[in-house]
């Protein structure tokens, strides 16, 4: 049992440095950074904190952070292909903000996704521009096949009194 506990068969390890590839391919996504892991039991199950820095809206940086199982958790609870759908955001403004083509719809975009199963589960970061409010809005989530989770996280960037730079000009 304690040479299971050096295998470190995380899902971050095992799936998402598969998926990481796969990831970084995507038009428009984000990387995330890790920066901080904080362990919360002798099992080995870990908080993550990832950086990652909005790819079309430069100065705005989100910190992501997200349960990430261990392999004795795994082993213990039979579950080994995915982690929890739990995660918290916060984004600001971490230097000059320059707006590049964002989606101005209600729905906004996707900004960032990670694996949190083998396949079918995803913790992802969407952007909304509520353009009456000068603000925008990020929402971290998860995305499922069927079973969607209502866990959810909420963080703004508020624009209003800013010196922003649009790329495209300033909706009106």
């Amino acid at each position: 049992m304690l040479e299971l506990i050096g295998l470190e068969l995380t899902g971050r390890k095992l799936i998402g440095g598969a998926l990481a590839a796969f990831i970084a391919l995507g038009a428009g996504s984000a990387v995330a950074e890790e920066v901080g892991k904080v362990g919360v039991d002798w099992v080995g199950n870990d908080i993550i904190i990832d950086a990652i820095k909005d790819p079309k809206v430069d100065g705005v940086t989100c910190h992501v952070s997200y349960f990430d199982r261990s392999v004795i958790d795994r082993l213990h609870k039979g579950n080994w292909f995915e982690d929890p759908s739990d995660s918290s955001i916060s984004c600001r403004q971490t230097g000059p903000i320059t707006i590049g083509d964002i989606d101005m719809s209600e729905g906004g975009e996707e900004v960032f996704k990670q694996g949190l199963s083998l396949i079918w589960k995803k913790q992802v970061v969407n952007r909304i521009y509520d353009k009456k409010n000068e603000t925008l809005i990020y929402l971290s989530h998860s995305r499922q096949v069927q079973n969607g989770s209502a866990k959810m996280s909420v963080t703004t960037v508020p624009l209003y009194g800013q010196n922003v730079v649009w790329s495209n000009s300033k909706p009106k």
